[in-house]
């Protein structure tokens, strides 16, 4: 084996010529994907002046140096651009837009999140989507002002996807 299995990272044989190149390469690798974090949400174009250090999410139709680098990693040191393959359940920071990237099924998801429960501070506060509920009808007094506030709450629960429509 020449590489980690997971982020690729090159290993040094025994007996192996300027060994200080594969340990350094190696550390370029860790130094992007460590605490990663990505400037902006994903480009198709390297940017023209980058800062070394900086990485970005390469998108789906790379041009320029980027090209053969779909969905990759970018990161621009003193020696270019390195390309990192993400791997399944990756994520970085998007400093942009203050989010995060994951990628998943073959691309990144920026933005979204996924669990199956919210809690603030120890309490929960969403769980998994509850059951349709009916509009309010019938009944001997009927109250026109509750229907119709009954019924906002409702709709603003299945917009936000808390109930079933």
């Amino acid at each position: 084996m020449t590489t980690t299995p997971r982020l690729a990272l090159p290993l040094i044989a025994p007996g192996q010529m300027q060994k200080e190149l594969f340990h350094n390469e190696s550390l370029a690798i860790l130094d992007a994907l460590v605490a990663a974090a990505v400037e902006q949400l994903p480009l198709s174009t390297p940017p023209a002046s980058p800062i070394i250090g900086s990485c970005y999410i390469i998108d789906a139709s790379p041009t320029g140096e980027w090209t053969e680098h779909a969905g990759h990693i970018a990161s621009f040191s003193a020696g270019g651009w390195r390309f990192i393959a993400p791997q399944e359940g990756m994520s970085v920071f998007v400093r942009e837009i203050g989010a995060a990237a994951v990628y998943h099924g073959g691309g990144w998801e920026v933005g979204t999140l996924a669990g199956s429960e919210v809690k603030i501070e120890g309490k929960k506060v969403l769980g998994p989507r509850g059951f349709a509920i009916a509009a309010p009808s019938g009944g001997t007094t009927i109250d026109a002002e509750a229907r119709v506030a009954i019924g906002q709450i409702l709709v603003a629960m299945r917009e936000h996807g808390l109930i079933e429509i």
